[in-house]
């Protein structure tokens, strides 16, 4: 690795990110602490890290010179190894005085590095790394960092951040003037095509989105893991797309796979999963009601992207409403998420909150009305229950039944409540 080289890098990333043009999104973060950002690729963990950068030289926090930022996707660097990391610091000495700031981006393409990002940690160096695998947030990661970073996830652009990206902007009484027009009209690309803020000006969305797919399932799945079976795994990503909404235990989806003739073994089912979850391209939530011994293998899965999953899906919209709703409340909630199956289903169940929430494109059918309702109130017969919604396409109205109300609201209005205090 040349010095040469690593001193060229570091002044072209200085230049592109005083030019570059953002729109903020959400971000808060300790004055004094080290950070890591992990989450699916193309998310915006990148964007954050400049907005971050542009935000202490606005500020008069830093100025550029001040700031050694290294994305290790870069092809001139791509074959660095751990014991040439410090090349980065030294180089960065040769050319400007004082500490940096350093911005380590994507650096698990090189093992190793937490022991790195640990002795600048150490050296009280502030850090900032990027990541797309959740592994970064292990167990084992904790231990090796020993405590000295804090963990953010990102995930792609919500509705309110796609609102403030197109300019926008919502007050409370938003929903009653002619911005609600530009709300919907708004939403319906969004729920199909997600979230990446790379493909919003794009228009070919769907080829950007299958590129990317394949980028994260070959690149960051695949190849990364030394995968020899990639049918099987492709299959699986494919029927756990088609599964969205249904509640699976490995059985179910090992037999599913076993169906189509790409045999697959429960072991290997397991480790597939977890390696798409590390990737960030699904995500599953567990059953309250069950026992801990059967939350792991019994869960709904869903895709941290619409547009993601909407590449597998032929008429999406029931799942993409489903998933969509999914991805906000895994976003607010975390591991608090969970669905209820026990006697009736409840789609989304957060006791921390006492918060139930059903998903139903329609619910002007009778049957279908009473069957969403009467799940919520059978739910809050068991456990005390403050808010239950039912959200739905574009229906709206307040229910009273049982002394328990329910609100019925469409899902580009929940979605918005988002961006409001």
């Amino acid at each position: 690795m040349e010095k040469r080289v690593i001193k060229s890098l570091i002044l072209e990333k200085q230049n592109e990110i005083l030019n570059i043009e953002l729109v903020e999104r959400p971000l808060e973060l300790e004055e004094t602490a080290n950070y890591v950002f992990v989450g699916l690729r193309r998310a915006g963990k990148s964007y954050l890290l400049y907005q971050h950068i542009q935000t202490l030289i606005k500020t008069k926090q830093a100025s550029i010179e001040d700031i050694l930022y290294i994305n290790f996707e870069d092809e001139r660097i791509s074959s660095v190894k751990v014991e040439e990391l410090n090349l980065f610091i030294e180089s960065y000495n040769e050319m400007f005085d004082g500490k940096p700031i350093i911005y380590l981006d994507e650096i698990q393409n090189v093992d190793g590095w937490e022991k790195f990002a640990r002795r600048l940690a150490d050296s009280k160096y502030r850090v900032f790394i990027t990541g797309s695998n959740a592994k970064m947030l292990s167990k084992e990661m904790h231990t090796t960092l020993g405590g000295r970073f804090i963990a953010k996830e990102v995930f792609p652009f919500s509705f309110s951040e796609y609102l403030t990206f197109h300019q926008i902007t919502l007050d409370r009484n938003w929903e009653y003037g002619n911005i609600r027009l530009q709300v919907v009209k708004s939403f319906h690309d969004y729920f199909y095509f997600g979230g990446f803020a790379e493909s919003f000006p794009l228009k070919d969305k769907r080829s950007w989105l299958n590129s990317l797919y394949q980028k994260i399932l070959l690149g960051d799945v695949i190849s990364r893991n030394d995968i020899r079976n990639e049918n099987a795994i492709k299959v699986l990503v494919k029927k756990l797309a088609e599964s969205v909404m249904q509640p699976s235990s490995l059985a179910r989806i090992k037999n599913i796979i076993d169906s189509t003739g790409t045999t697959i073994s429960r072991n290997t089912l397991v480790d597939y999963l977890q390696l798409l979850e590390d990737a960030y391209l699904v995500f599953g939530i567990s059953n309250y009601s069950d026992k801990l011994s059967d939350k792991e293998t019994f869960k709904k899965r869903y895709f941290f992207d619409n547009g993601l999953l909407n590449n597998f899906l032929f008429d999406p919209e029931t799942k993409l409403l489903e998933n969509i709703v999914a991805i906000t409340l895994k976003k607010h909630y975390g591991d608090e998420l969970f669905f209820y199956n026990k006697n009736i289903e409840v789609d989304f169940f957060m006791p921390g909150e006492k918060r139930a929430i059903q998903v139903s494109y329609s619910i002007a059918d009778d049957a279908t009305r009473q069957r969403e309702i009467k799940a919520l109130i059978k739910l809050s017969e068991v456990y005390a229950t403050k808010k239950m919604e039912i959200i739905t396409w574009d229906e709206e109205s307040t229910i009273q039944e049982n002394d328990k109300t329910i609100e019925i609201i469409p899902v580009w209005k929940w979605l918005a409540s988002f961006l409001l205090p």
